[in-house]
């Protein structure tokens, strides 16, 4: 499990330092639990992964109401003055987060995060839970 998770560290920082002006990557599961992160503080790391719950929450509602969605959010970004906000679906129940400053290209983002999670996404799948266990 360390060697594993060391991995997943390592394929983390590749994406902070393969798109210029990242600043923190959070793993999260769909109930905003911090499973990883890479810059930023441990805090900040949760409170980005709580908010995300409640984002991709949203995303999902409005994907809904998309003739021929399947209700799935895929990917959200936000503009902010100073930089981008991005989430993206990272495996069943798993999502990735970027928040970068305004050097980073939108375009090179995503890609680098499409292919991170064709990387690593069965190592992001978290399981469902139930009353703050593991169904």
């Amino acid at each position: 499990m360390i060697q594993q998770r060391a991995n997943f560290d390592w394929m983390l920082k590749e994406l902070a330092d393969g798109v210029p002006g990242v600043q923190q990557i959070v793993v999260l599961s769909a109930d905003g639990l911090r499973i990883a992160r890479y810059g930023g503080d441990p805090d900040a790391a949760d409170r980005v992964a709580a908010a995300c719950a409640g984002l991709q929450s949203l995303a999902g509602a409005v994907a809904g109401e998309i003739d021929d969605s399947d209700g799935r959010m895929r990917m959200v970004i936000i503009e902010i003055d100073g930089g981008y906000f991005y989430l993206m679906a990272a495996g069943a129940n798993a999502y990735l987060a970027v928040l970068s400053d305004v050097t980073a290209e939108p375009g090179l983002m995503s890609n680098r995060m499409r292919d991170l999670v064709v990387r690593i996404g069965a190592h992001l799948t978290s399981p469902p839970r139930r009353n703050g266990q593991t169904v």
